[in-house]
């Protein structure tokens, strides 16, 4: 007998073997990631013929994508997503742990990343005390999720009263605004029991801002329970990639520059995009929308021959007061914590109050004396035909486009509303026991709250799309974007963009594709 067998017999009990564990999943050469998201070349997207193209990759297009996919699922239905910037960031920047708030600056302002429109004040990066006439200083992030890489994440919803001379009701927004909130996971427990929260928050109730509340943030606060994992606290475009990645399918092309929407007709037939070595491929679609940016795609559409008196009309942003306010540690029981607290606008008051909200982590934070606290007021800005961004035939960019240029300034009634945002700020620093140290302007454009130039609307000649994002007179051409909105209002405009672009994939889908 072997001493294989002997070892069995000696055992009392006769086991089989046992096999072996090597065995190695495999996939085709075709199915291997080269990068963290599948990417799709424009020369093979141009062998196909989609159900929906989406220009953009930011806040709006991302939603739709999001959007086409949950509900369409695995139909069958073919989606493509096109984006003139590069890979950047597979989450947030403030997801990431090695980024603190200097590395987070030198990366993100790198000047590859950005894209000027307007330069009359090249200098004026920084805070400034508000010049008549003001400078202007607009630009553009151009990357994988466009500024959703990079942003605040405040999520607050439109007052009524700014939403009340849209084509839209306040039930059908705040129906949307549902929606997105969940998805995106907002809530105002981001500076819940910071004792610097909590104090300021009271203080201000009970002294003349009885509006105020705890900021609304776009931050997923849900802890690791049974093995789900919570990893992208701060929201990103790259949330929506997620869940459409997992819910349906679609090719995504990046470094791909879209020249124009084609149209046929009166009906949008595809787009003309070019890779960064300047080839041309024709993208054939049954529906397209575009989500390029307050500014390209108003581009688009005009370097399409698409008229419209409003196109790239109506250029709104908000105007911004900034003041530091400084408070003594020793006024609070405890480790003072984060500031993040918000003064909604009312109907008598034309601009809301951000204070304070740090998020910046990995980096010492010494125990001091005194704390410094942010107070930001966002005022509203008028919607005017005057201010607007149009293309200038004589400088063309390196793929022989116009290059847009902006017409922008404020009206008296902004200026005003500037002044009063100045005494809203004085009054919130009194009502909140701290020291207001300074106070200042910010440039038009340095509060990166872009939007109206394709303003929705019933009238073509003062608006670009119908009430639900379809452009005038051309059948399956949507926008969703900032550009969208018809009026500032007060409130940052993300999460009223994506509630917009959730309502459009709506519709989309609900007209039935041509």
């Amino acid at each position: 007998m072997n001493e294989s067998k002997n070892r069995k017999k000696a055992g009392g009990s006769l086991m089989p073997e046992i096999p072996s564990c090597d065995t190695v999943v495999s996939y085709s050469a075709e199915e291997y990631l080269d990068q963290w998201i599948p990417l799709t070349s424009l020369e093979e997207m141009a062998e196909k013929e989609y159900d929906v193209i989406i220009v953009g990759t930011g806040a709006g297009g991302s939603a739709v994508l999001w959007r086409l996919c949950e509900q369409w699922g695995e139909s069958g239905k073919r989606i493509a997503i096109v984006e003139a910037g590069d890979l950047l960031l597979p989450t947030h920047a403030q997801n990431i742990p090695t980024l603190n708030g200097n590395r987070r600056d030198r990366f993100i302002r790198n000047p590859k990343l950005w894209k000027p429109i307007n330069t009359a004040n090249p200098e004026g990066m920084g805070d400034i005390i508000l010049p008549s006439p003001a400078p202007n200083y607009f630009d553009e992030f151009t990357a994988l999720g466009g500024r959703t890489m990079i942003w605040g994440a405040v999520t607050p919803r439109m007052h009524s009263v700014d939403v009340a001379q849209w084509p839209v009701s306040m039930a059908e927004m705040n129906r949307y605004y549902t929606i997105a909130e969940q998805v995106m996971n907002i809530s105002q427990n981001f500076g819940k029991d910071s004792s610097l929260s909590e104090i300021v928050l009271n203080r201000l109730l009970n002294n003349g801002f009885p509006e105020s509340m705890l900021l609304p943030v776009a931050v997923d606060l849900q802890p690791t329970q049974y093995g789900s994992i919570h990893s992208n606290v701060f929201f990103s475009s790259m949330v929506f990639f997620a869940w459409a990645s997992s819910l349906g399918s679609f090719d995504l092309a990046v470094k791909a520059r879209v020249i124009n929407a084609l149209v046929e007709n009166g009906k949008a037939v595809g787009v003309m995009a070019m890779t960064r070595d300047k080839k041309a491929y024709r993208l054939k679609g049954k529906t397209v929308v575009l989500s390029a940016s307050t500014f390209e795609t108003p581009r688009i559409l005009l370097h399409s021959g698409i008229s419209g008196r409003a196109i790239g009309h109506y250029l709104t942003t908000h105007s911004r007061v900034e003041g530091l306010v400084t408070f003594q540690t020793a006024d609070f029981p405890e480790i003072p914590g984060t500031t993040a607290i918000l003064i909604p606008s009312t109907a008598e008051r034309d601009y809301q109050i951000q204070i304070g909200y740090s998020h910046y982590l990995y980096e010492p934070r010494p125990v001091l004396k005194e704390t410094v606290v942010w107070f930001g007021a966002s005022g509203v800005v008028e919607s005017r035909f005057e201010n607007y961004v149009a293309p200038n035939p004589h400088r063309l960019d390196e793929y022989g486009v116009p290059k847009m240029e902006v017409q922008f300034s404020y009206s008296a009634k902004d200026e005003a509303i500037i002044r009063l945002m100045g005494e809203g700020v004085k009054r919130a620093a009194i009502a909140s026991k701290g020291a207001l140290t300074s106070l200042c302007s910010r440039v038009p454009g340095l509060v990166y709250h872009d939007m109206g130039t394709c303003r929705m609307g019933y009238d073509p000649a003062a608006s670009v799309t119908n009430p639900y994002g379809q452009v005038h007179g051309v059948q399956g051409l949507y926008i969703a974007d900032n550009s969208v909105i018809p009026t500032s209002g007060t409130a940052n405009p993300t999460l009223t963009t994506v509630a917009l672009a959730i309502r459009t994939a709506d519709d989309l889908m609900r007209r039935g594709l041509p």
